[in-house]
């Protein structure tokens, strides 16, 4: 059997065990230790299993140990305790309070506020679920107290927690940095201004929604003086102050990626002791909830590593390159085709898993077309940022549902997500047809 279709039998494997529900890492581990398997028992042209076994076992071990032990990986469980600590200490409401106070008077102000506070989170978290669960307990419960419409209620949050993904730092910048070796840090500033757009995009579709129809969003009746402006955004300033370590510390060359993140982590607990408002008891659950999200993350990235190595050992790459020429697929129909596949994949799949599986593949071919990598990377992760709220699975739709204590049924939630994909496919089409929008700040470096 030539080794190039065992490599394509694999991505079928796995494709079919994904939809029969199989967890993606024991599916893309499994398969891809049972394809190297084969392709070193067929090497010699004769079907030698005895040889082959522990060849596979040493070729799968040390794949998995190279990426787990890199030093970029130490930034995601930082991100990730970071928000959970932002959480605890008070920085995410302080940030949300602020928001609020100055665009309360706006048409649909709490939900315009609440999109603003998770992009102030995401700016100090880098996961999309955590934004989304996070500012749903703080913010949907007030909105519907208020008596706005269900459907602007919880959607407003649940398309904004997907700034996480976009706002640096982001775990996904981080995952697609290590796969593709390139720049983490350019990666994050390339993230700001499309995060930035997207931001300004969804606050749109809340003030056109509710300038149409009033009646779903009631007008506040609180006052804020210009001092209490200028008062509230003393809450702002510990959120700030992390803003400026991530972004601005790897922008002026103080900090790498990994440094930033290990110094805002520090400097927020610091902030909650000083506070008190980290307390013991609160210790040991936030270690267990990081502990468990980054061994998530690591043990996909792993199985991850090993189906990469037989991408490479199979020449899998190669013949898709052979077969995009002979097709003769000018650059922008590949852009379109890459578009559509991951938003078909964000459907069904999480984002971290689509990113480990895809990339592989994905790579070489954007190489042969020239295209830069660290725009590329950020076209990824706004259409992965697209697939956390299309339903039907709708990660982030689910998440909200869950901080809200199902008080607003899944079908509700995914009625005013609409919109906000109008938004995102506007903005997606903008950050295609404009690189510069992604890389004028990486480029100033």
């Amino acid at each position: 059997m030539d080794v190039t279709l065992i490599g394509y039998l694999a991505c079928v494997a796995v494709i079919l065990l994904l939809a029969v529900r199989v967890p993606i890492a024991f599916a893309i581990g499994g398969v891809a230790v049972t394809a190297l398997f084969l392709v070193f028992s067929m090497r010699t042209g004769t079907f030698m299993p005895e040889r082959a076994f522990f060849r596979t076992l040493s070729i799968a071990f040390s794949s998995s140990f190279e990426l787990i032990h890199s030093y970029n990986l130490s930034m995601i469980p930082l991100f990730i305790a970071l928000g959970h600590v932002a959480s605890i200490t008070g920085i995410t409401t302080g940030i949300y309070e602020a928001a609020r106070v100055w665009l309360v008077r706006l048409p649909g102000g709490i939900a315009i506020a609440s999109i603003a506070g998770c992009g102030g989170f995401s700016a100090i978290s880098g996961s999309s679920l955590a934004c989304a669960s996070t500012m749903g307990k703080i913010c949907t419960p007030e909105m519907l107290k208020m008596k706005y419409d269900e459907r602007l209620a919880t959607a407003s949050v649940a398309a904004g927690g997907t700034l996480g993904s976009l706002i640096p730092p982001s775990i996904l910048f981080i995952v697609y940095g290590i796969f593709t070796e390139t720049s983490i840090g350019q990666l994050f500033l390339a993230g700001f201004l499309p995060g930035l757009l997207s931001l300004i995009g969804y606050a749109l579709v809340v003030w056109i929604w509710v300038k149409r129809s009033p009646e779903i969003a009631p007008a506040s009746t609180d006052t804020f003086t210009r001092q209490d402006r200028l008062n509230v955004m003393w809450g702002v300033w510990p959120a700030f102050v992390l803003f400026l370590i991530v972004i601005g510390g790897i922008y002026g060359g103080v900090f790498t990626a990994t440094e930033a993140a290990a110094i805002s982590l520090f400097f927020a607990v610091v902030l909650g002791i000083w506070r008190g408002s980290i307390k013991f008891s609160q210790i040991v659950p936030l270690i267990r909830d990081v502990t468990v999200t980054t061994g998530a993350i690591f043990f996909i990235a792993a199985c991850a590593k090993i189906f990469v190595t037989l991408i490479a050992l199979t020449g899998l790459s190669n013949s898709m390159l052979t077969g995009l020429e002979a097709a003769n697929i000018e650059g922008w129909q590949f852009i379109v085709m890459v578009c559509l596949i991951y938003l078909v994949l964000g459907m069904f799949l999480d984002p971290v898993g689509i990113m480990i599986l895809t990339l592989p593949l994905m790579i070489p071919m954007v190489e042969s077309y020239g295209y830069n990598l660290i725009w590329f990377g950020v076209i990824i992760v706004k259409l992965l940022e697209i697939g956390l709220i299309t339903p039907p699975v709708g990660l982030n739709v689910f998440v909200l549902a869950a901080a809200i204590e199902g008080k607003v049924q899944i079908g509700r939630i995914f009625a005013g997500i609409w919109r906000f994909l109008v938004s995102d496919i506007i903005v997606l089409a903008l950050l295609v047809a404009f690189p510069i929008i992604s890389l004028i700040i990486p480029l100033s470096m």
